[in-house]
């Protein structure tokens, strides 16, 4: 058990180097191919630091085990959308809510979690044809994003980069790809055997330490964007992120290997996801900031949450 902890705690370490050099390598992309900051953060930024996520659910599908992909992706939300945000608001000392840039993306996150329940309860699971749906819903999503980008988005005046610099940190990217792809198999490889040690379901091991590992980046990405007073930026990039891991990666791993756990396993945590969701649109929605005092109510729905998860389970 002990050798399997270290080699779990080794494959989360470069999982979480990894994380963080993609995370630096596609600001400096987004800047040189001029792309503005909301898109940066709620389209671009959230995509790179969901990749973890991403490539656990490929790896848990492809070796058969996806509802590792379902636990992790429900656990990771919460985080973002609780916990990580709470951390944010009460670090910034509080946080303008850009309603304008925010309101769309938090409906359609919304819906995207509605969508998820209402298919896994009508199903008993997430079919590969529940999979395609997802899959659409997020290709809507960004079909939506670019067109309201080109119609509100000002022009970017971004320092220049040398054809060097550019092939430098597409490099970079490549080569954190591909340590985020191998560290992740042995995150999934390693979680699977310390469940088998400590008779802990899968979805469990998902829900907290794969979730807690793969949110890191989220987190640094967030606490740089907030010491760059750019403080709408760590929100946007979890609201992007929630829609980013409900539809596109879920649905990918359905695809792959459609996903069947039991309903108490799913439906707790789906519902509590969405109650933080709904909170959070409320928060944002009739404030024009979230103050300290939000961002400690956010951390209790954690504290909560956690709770209910260990009661259920």
């Amino acid at each position: 058990m002990i050798e399997n902890f270290i080699f779990f705690a080794l494959a989360v370490f470069f999982l979480i180097i990894s994380g963080t050099a993609l995370v630096k390598s596609l600001e400096k992309i987004a800047k040189f191919l001029h792309v503005s900051e909301y898109i940066a953060a709620f389209l671009i930024m959230a995509i790179a630091t969901s990749v973890p996520e991403l490539f656990v659910g490929i790896s848990s599908a492809i070796q058969g085990n996806p509802e590792l992909s379902l636990g992790n992706i429900l656990g990771a939300n919460v985080i973002n959308i609780t916990l990580l945000i709470g951390v944010f608001v009460i670090f910034a000392r509080g946080i303008k809510t850009p309603k304008d840039e925010l309101e769309p993306g938090n409906y359609f996150m919304l819906f995207s979690i509605v969508a998820l329940i209402i298919l896994y309860v009508i199903g008993n699971s997430l079919s590969r044809i529940d999979g395609i749906i997802l899959l659409s819903l997020y290709a809507t999503n960004l079909f939506l994003i670019i067109r309201n980008s080109r119609k509100n988005s000002p022009k970017f005046n971004g320092t220049k980069h040398s054809i060097k610099q550019k092939i430098h940190y597409s490099l970079l990217f490549l080569f954190s790809l591909l340590l985020l792809f191998f560290s992740s198999k042995f995150v999934v490889k390693y979680s699977q055997l310390i469940a088998i040690d400590l008779n802990i379901s899968l979805v469990v091991i998902g829900l907290f330490l794969i979730s807690f590992a793969t949110t890191l980046p989220e987190l640094i990405f967030g606490v740089s964007a907030i010491l760059m007073k750019h403080k709408d930026m760590s929100i946007g990039d979890q609201v992007g992120i929630v829609i980013f891991n409900i539809t596109f990666i879920l649905g990918m791993v359905s695809v792959i290997a459609p996903i069947t756990v039991p309903m108490m396993s799913f439906l707790p945590s789906a519902i509590f996801l969405l109650f933080s969701v709904i909170m959070f649109i409320l928060l944002a929605k009739t404030k024009e900031k979230l103050s300290v005092v939000e961002g400690i109510f956010f951390l209790l729905i954690y504290v909560l949450f956690v709770l209910i998860q260990f009661f259920v389970k």
